[in-house]
């Protein structure tokens, strides 16, 4: 098949993961008027990965068990019209059927996206609150955001972390409660430029990993999204071996400091450079 000229793929795709994590974009901005078909893309780029050239320094790691992830985060973009568009495309896409697909439109948007997508696309949130909903102004709660349909919220995303200022141990809780009232965690992690460029990029990503196993009660219904913070709207692009080190290092650090089991089950996604298409993890 043929890959579609739009980037809409690029755009939408948090990332694919079957036995290896198969790479988009959590990081991109999207164009919600873009019009080709968004999954004839992933098709493409999944079928792409799998028959890749392997990279010149072969990484072997602890292959994952679970079902392909593909999904879109929309960030602060679109207006009804331009959603109810993107909606239409993706309604009338075909769907493989090993494939979990989430989008997650703006908090203002949820309703209406809930309403005309079909239900074979989840829905998350790009943020939840810590806790039970009160007086806190400009917040969404957990129990709001499943009142409207969602199943996933998207946790530890770089710009809440270093736009907001959201911290490792605060995002851990959030994390902690929206599994305990039964929403599934895309757990962000990833390095900024400086701290790759200082040999940090393990210890940030074990940190953050571990601000989240200290306060989850399960790993059951978590996907981690590695996302290097260089690598989000930059121009700069993560190469397949860069993102597979860390892959193969956030299993690593899963099976020693979590379970084994955790380690083999998880998915573990790509988010950064829409250009970054394919990673193996090598069996």
């Amino acid at each position: 098949m043929a890959a579609t000229s739009s980037s809409l793929a690029s755009h939408l795709s948090i990332g694919l993961r079957r036995h290896s994590p198969k790479l988009d974009s959590l990081g991109s901005q999207p164009s919600l008027s873009a019009t080709h078909s968004f999954f004839d893309t992933v098709h493409f780029n999944l079928r792409l990965s799998l028959t890749a050239s392997k990279p010149s320094r072969p990484v072997v790691a602890m292959a994952g068990t679970g079902k392909f992830f593909v999904g879109g985060n929309w960030k602060c973009n679109g207006t009804k019209d331009s959603i109810s568009k993107l909606v239409s495309d993706l309604n009338s896409a075909k769907l493989e059927a090993d494939v979990d697909v989430v989008v997650a439109p703006p908090f203002v948007y949820i309703d209406q996206v809930k309403g005309s997508i079909t239900d074979r696309i989840e829905i998350s949130a790009q943020n939840s609150w810590v806790g039970k909903g009160g007086a806190f102004t400009g917040e969404i709660s957990v129990e709001q955001l499943k009142d409207l349909g969602c199943k996933w919220v998207i946790l530890g995303h770089s710009e809440r972390r270093h736009i907001i200022g959201e911290k490792d141990d605060f995002i851990g809780k959030k994390a902690a409660y929206a599994l305990s009232e039964g929403l599934g965690v895309i757990a962000c992690i990833g390095e900024l430029l400086e701290e790759r460029e200082a040999g940090k990029t393990f210890d940030v990503c074990y940190q953050q990993l571990k601000a989240f196993a200290d306060a989850v009660p399960s790993w059951d219904n978590i996907v981690i999204a590695y996302e290097p913070v260089w690598a989000i709207g930059t121009g700069k692009v993560a190469t397949p071996q860069q993102a597979q080190e860390v892959h193969v290092a956030v299993r690593d650090w899963l099976k020693n400091n979590v379970s084994a089991e955790v380690a083999s089950k998880i998915r573990i996604i790509y988010g950064g450079n829409k250009s970054l298409s394919a990673c193996l993890e090598l069996h």
